[in-house]
């Protein structure tokens, strides 16, 4: 594989240590794309993959895919991004909101893979023990444009510069009011069993948090269209990684693969992307990321900003 193309695998390290390993944004509606998750597979028997989220649009391929790498990881854990949600006019699946969002929780259960709604695994491998937890939070606007003083200010300035995101279009809230209103409920409720786990064990293992979206606005800095930042998250997760004891935070939708500390926190932005973006990157970096790594070099990425307004 040619340089600058994503590496099925992840860096080489004891063959007998398993590796908490992390992937998001397959989008295997793209031809390569497919075959590039054919070609991924685990580096020993005991891996476990993290799958932060937008594997497809289609609830066909996203079994198709999640099904193919329950096959090969000991476990897969599954947290949903905007696309998984998204109901095409005419989708065969013409679940909305909520209702959809519960069938591909039930799809996972059925082909053995982790979701937000299932309790939080503790992997034993390569830097563990921790606590895997999945989430699904969602954004609620607030990661506004320079200048824009509400939600309503920020849209509009989306509007008038064109760089809206199709979740205007396709992900809908049903039953909800609103996304944002969605988002409130599911950062409540998540933020509560988060306190309720770390409060039943003090001193048990720390957390890998999974979110399609990061938890504080500071990567969606390096958005080329800063107006897209309001679809990347909210500002009330910003203090989660000090809050709880958190060893690394894994996310992508920003289609930016690299790796940030904030507060001395591990965050890996885990994007596979789309074609057009994969293949132009001029540094190698595996697709799988170790998320717990070990002294091996590290070789990031240099961030470059996405070719238009992506992610979509």
């Amino acid at each position: 594989m040619s340089a600058g193309r994503p590496l099925p695998g992840a860096y080489p390290s004891d063959p007998a240590a398993p590796r908490l390993l992390a992937v998001s944004d397959l989008h295997i509606g793209h031809p390569e794309n497919r075959a590039v998750v054919e070609g991924v597979r685990p580096t020993t028997p005991g891996d476990w993959l993290l799958v932060a989220g937008d594997v497809g649009e289609q609830a066909e391929d996203i079994g198709w895919a999640l099904g193919l790498l329950a096959d090969r990881f000991a476990q897969v854990v599954w947290a949903p991004g905007n696309h998984e949600l998204w109901t095409y006019p005419g989708d065969p699946l013409d679940l909305r909101g909520e209702q959809r969002y519960r069938h591909l929780v039930e799809l996972c259960r059925g082909l053995g893979v982790l979701t937000p709604e299932d309790p939080y695994p503790v992997f034993e491998g390569h830097g563990g023990p921790v606590r895997v937890a999945p989430l699904f939070l969602l954004y609620d606007y607030t990661f506004r444009p320079p200048g824009a003083r509400t939600t309503e200010e920020g849209l509009a300035y989306a509007h008038r510069t064109g760089v809206v995101c199709n979740d205007e279009f396709l992900l809908h809230a049903d039953p909800h009011p609103s996304r944002e209103a969605w988002c409130r409920l599911r950062v409540a409720a998540t933020e509560k069993r988060l306190a309720e786990c770390v409060a039943a064990d003090p001193d048990g293992p720390p957390l890998v948090l999974v979110n399609h979206y990061p938890l504080v606005r500071e990567p969606t800095r390096i958005l080329r269209y800063s107006e897209f930042a309001q679809w990347c998250g909210t500002v009330a997760t910003a203090d989660w990684h000090l809050r709880f004891p958190v060893a690394a935070m894994v996310y992508g939708h920003l289609h930016i693969p690299r790796t940030t500390w904030h507060d001395g926190v591990r965050f890996e932005e885990v994007s596979l992307g789309y074609p057009r973006e994969w293949q132009a990157r001029t540094t190698v970096r595996p697709l799988l990321r170790d998320v717990l790594p070990n002294a091996l070099p590290d070789r990031p990425v240099r961030p470059r900003p996405p070719s238009r307004t992506e992610p979509e």
